[in-house]
């Protein structure tokens, strides 16, 4: 099944239900990251093991790996709106308790594991839930727009808004990052609650399925699917590239390139405005060429931007491929997620979304391994040609898609 046809698109009607969804996950998104940017000063301040304080990164990775199919399967069983918001709100409640734990001077390390490992667990429900749940709030000829519009905004929130708070809140206490993004869980509970979404079709479960059998069964579709095996192969590969290059992305810079922890700062910096930029330019490419060309031609720009990091030892380079691998990544992820929500049965889209989201999180941390013996092994500049190379192979498994 050929998919190359330009994509008709158009902009999600803001009143009703999208425009609730849009600014709950924006808000969640940014409590996430206030968050994520104080646990591991936390950690810093709770021991001095390099090791345990990494471990608390690794846990919130693991139930990924554990639990990310069953969350698939689990979110196309039940009313996804109700899950959705269930989900926040325990969330709330155990960030509210966490803060107090910090007030209180009763934080430790095995609690911050603990955490790290119960918030992503649910995560793996919420956000298959919440992709399955788009369909139903906006025409299927919007889907495209609707889902740039989330990631954009997501990363605005994320990668740039929350960062320089961080600082502002921790001079309030270092319990408050923690407060607020338990404030930010409560109100996208309540915006998620007020949605009136319609449920997808499902058809009754055979008597005796399970959810085994239920997640095989998406497996099965996920396969026998041309295209979206095809980019969910390539995305794998891609990801193991990508976690290598992010791992040792610091010592790139700091390190082969000399540019101390300012040039790693704009480095970071310009990834940010490159991906929040991007979302804008995913809608129009699939306009113009559609989704799988989108995402084809998104894959060879990344594939240059990560020579021309490993190759050439000058800062400024480094940012401007940086920022352009960036914004192809967005179009790369907006035109994916499309897709998968355009061709998957709305009844299996959480478990079809599942092994996407399962796969990307188990090549991550292959790719950091593999990154960081590559640094160690031939230098700092090798992980994003490994990473190229990576690629290679990906763009070339989705050229196959469009002849």
């Amino acid at each position: 099944m050929a998919v190359t046809g330009a994509t008709a698109t158009r902009t999600p009607a803001w009143h009703g239900g999208f425009g609730r969804l849009w600014t709950a996950a924006v808000v969640s998104r940014f409590g996430d990251a206030l968050r994520t940017a104080a646990m591991p000063l936390l950690a810093a301040s709770l021991t001095d093991d390099p090791l345990l304080i990494a471990a608390v990164t690794a846990f919130g990775y693991l139930p990924w790996l554990l639990f990310g199919l069953l969350g698939g399967a689990v979110a196309d069983r039940v009313d996804q709106r109700r899950a959705m918001w269930a989900v926040d709100l325990l969330r709330g409640a155990l960030m509210g308790a966490f803060a107090l734990a910090v007030r209180l001077d009763h934080a430790s390390i095995a609690l911050l594991l603990g955490l790290a490992f119960t918030l992503t667990t649910l995560q793996t429900l919420f956000d298959n839930a919440a992709t399955a749940l788009l369909p139903s709030l906006v025409p299927e000829e919007a889907l495209g727009s609707a889902n740039a519009r989330l990631m954009t905004a997501q990363q605005i929130a994320g990668g740039l808004v929350a960062a320089p708070v961080v600082p502002v809140l921790l001079v309030a206490g270092a319990a408050v990052p923690y407060a607020a993004d338990a404030a930010t869980y409560v109100l996208a509970a309540a915006l998620i609650a007020s949605l009136r979404a319609s449920a997808p079709d499902r058809a009754p479960r055979a008597g005796g399925s399970t959810l085994r059998a239920e997640i095989a069964a998406g497996l099965r579709h996920l396969w026998r699917d041309r295209a979206l095996r095809g980019i969910c192969v390539a995305t794998t590969l891609c990801n193991i590239g990508m976690g290598a290059l992010i791992a040792t992305l610091v010592v790139h810079v700091t390190v082969w390139l000399d540019a101390g922890d300012a040039g790693y700062a704009a480095v970071i910096t310009a990834f940010g405005v490159g991906s929040a930029a991007g979302g804008l330019l995913a809608r129009r490419l699939a306009e113009r060429f559609g989704r799988i060309r989108s995402v084809f031609a998104a894959g060879v720009v990344q594939t240059g931007c990560l020579v021309a990091v490993g190759s050439v030892r000058a800062l400024w380079v480094t940012i401007a491929a940086m920022a352009v691998f960036a914004v192809m990544g967005m179009v790369w992820n907006v035109n994916q997620t499309t897709l998968m929500q355009e061709r998957s049965p709305a009844a299996m889209l959480g478990r079809i979304s599942s092994a996407f989201r399962t796969l990307a999180v188990a090549g991550a941390p292959l790719g950091a391994l593999a990154g960081g013996a590559a640094a160690a092994a031939w230098g700092a500049n090798t992980p994003a040609l490994l990473a190229a190379g990576l690629f290679v192979p990906a763009v070339v498994s989705l050229a196959g898609l469009i002849n």
